[in-house]
């Protein structure tokens, strides 16, 4: 007998074998979703979305959002689990918000007061913070990261667009949605500054960690329930060739945090995906340990080999990946479809796989790539 999609994918992160192979992706970036809706979109347009935040058009960009978003769904009746945990697709704004808005120095920057600039991607579509003068003297003390606090229910504007995409596909889908969770790799500033104090004042980052613990918790408490089926952390602690940090200083620092989402996650009737690019090879235990459900984003281009990371979870975790992000930016189709093939035959056997991308379907996806990847694997998914 046929699963739905949410029963489909619930068998495979459990580490079951549902009728076919689950498909998701970590999310669809505003190019890819503009060729399939057939009009511009804020949906995962993360530049676009942000001045018009600045320029107060906050309710314009949540309908759009709304209406993209399923409409993108719709057209993408294969896709089995929606994330609504990523950069855009998640919580919104509240009603009537109206952020400090920089000023405009050119066609690609922006300047805050007190000296931060950001400049445009044509990469990533993205705004990036390029400069902050106070990175480096910027002060940090134990003080500044309580070990108990107070929270109260969000405003309830800001479910606006999770609310409507569960309400379309709630019964039908597997939602991946937003829940409260510590920092699973607290910063102080910028990458730079917080490598630098982690070894220099590894014991503050730590206090850190646990103030990130501590103010997660108390949001948990407050949060109203909504009818997820997961969560998603997405945090990056690894490069191509490994982790930012030594093992010794992940496990201190960032499994705390990691293992306390899991935890939280499960206590509340939720399975826990990590999201996590570059060579997590020798951090993998810790997934294991910590009771990650799923690893999305298996990056085979930094030595993550999708079949190997199944076979060391050996059926403690599912694994979620197959298509390299580089392969649909500046591949072929017909290398996509190998890639498909390449996956499915490595990964498959045995359940506890979603199919999808190493990464996301990210700006700069060849349209034709996209599609390839879709048509290969309606032909390979059944059990």
């Amino acid at each position: 007998m046929a699963m739905t999609s949410k029963q489909r994918a619930r068998v495979a992160l459990e580490g079951g074998i549902p009728d076919m192979v689950p498909l998701g992706d970590f999310s669809i970036d505003a190019d890819t979703v503009e060729r399939i809706v057939g009009h511009p979109t804020y949906v995962r347009a993360k530049a676009r979305c942000q001045i018009a935040y600045w320029e107060g058009r906050r309710d314009e960009v949540v309908q759009n959002l709304i209406e993209d978003t399923i409409a993108l769904f719709r057209k993408l009746d294969c896709y089995d689990i929606i994330n609504l945990c990523a950069m855009t697709l998640g919580l919104v704004p509240p009603a009537g918000y109206q952020p400090e808005a920089p000023r405009r120095v050119d066609d690609v920057t922006w300047e805050y007061a007190d000296g931060r600039v950001l400049r445009y991607s044509e990469i990533t579509a993205d705004l990036t913070l390029v400069h902050d003068p106070q990175e480096w003297t910027r002060p940090y003390s134990p003080e500044d990261y309580p070990l108990e606090w107070q929270a109260k229910a969000p405003d309830p504007s800001v479910f606006e667009l999770v609310d409507a995409v569960v309400e379309e596909f709630g019964e039908e889908r597997f939602i991946i949605g937003p829940y409260p969770l510590a920092a699973e790799w607290v910063q102080l500033g910028t990458m730079q500054r917080t490598l630098l104090e982690m070894a220099e004042r590894l014991d503050l980052v730590e206090r850190a960690a646990r103030s990130s613990m501590a103010l997660a918790a108390a949001q948990q408490r407050a949060w109203p329930a909504r009818p997820f089926d997961a969560v998603m952390d997405g945090t990056d602690f690894a490069y191509k060739s490994g982790t930012f940090m030594s093992p010794q200083a992940w496990w201190r620092v960032c499994y705390p945090p990691l293992a306390a989402n899991v935890q939280a996650a499960h206590d509340a009737g939720l399975l826990f995906v990590q999201h996590a690019c570059g060579n997590n090879q020798r951090i993998l235990d810790g997934f294991l340990q910590a009771g990650i459900d799923a690893y999305q984003s298996i990056q085979a281009s930094a030595g993550m080999d999708l079949a190997q990371v199944k076979e060391q979870a050996r059926g403690r975790m599912a694994v979620w990946g197959g298509v390299p992000v580089e392969h649909l930016v500046d591949g072929t189709p017909d290398q996509v479809r190998r890639d498909v093939r390449d996956a499915v035959a490595r990964a498959k056997p045995g359940g506890a796989f979603v199919m999808g991308c190493t990464h996301s379907i990210a700006i700069g996806t060849k349209y034709d790539c996209f599609m390839a990847m879709l048509d290969e694997f309606e032909k390979l998914r059944d059990y």
